[in-house]
């Protein structure tokens, strides 16, 4: 895998780490209030739903490190989350906020366009 891929794939990761931490461990504090637009008593309602989300991002963070990993099965995990990434990033366009498009879905994109094109 060229650099690109490899960089693109890392940031992908990393962006879905941040997610995994702003709304599992974030999602009441004032940061994680004013990433999402939500006021204190929307925050404590749905914390237990933005947990679960969380941890879905984390799977998936998790499941592109794999994939970076030396002696791992590379592409075809790469593959495998990255389009799970996009999808989940389609989706949430259009069912919650059509930000999810550009900080979801298009880094996703982009990144298994690199993938594939470097073999």
């Amino acid at each position: 895998m060229n650099v690109l891929a490899l960089v693109l794939v890392l940031l992908v990761a990393l962006l879905h780490l941040a997610f995994c931490i702003l709304e599992m461990l974030l999602w009441e504090h004032p940061l994680g209030r004013r990433v999402f637009g939500h006021s204190s008593g929307r925050a404590r309602q749905t914390r237990v739903l933005a947990a679960n989300q969380g941890l879905y991002n984390g799977f998936l963070a998790i499941g592109l490190l794999w994939g970076l990993l030396p002696g791992s099965p590379g592409q075809p995990v790469l593959l495998f989350f990255l389009c799970c990434v996009l999808l989940a990033g389609i989706f949430g366009a259009f069912t919650a906020s059509r930000k999810i498009l550009w900080l979801q879905a298009f880094p996703a994109a982009i990144s298994l366009v690199a993938v594939l094109l470097s073999g």
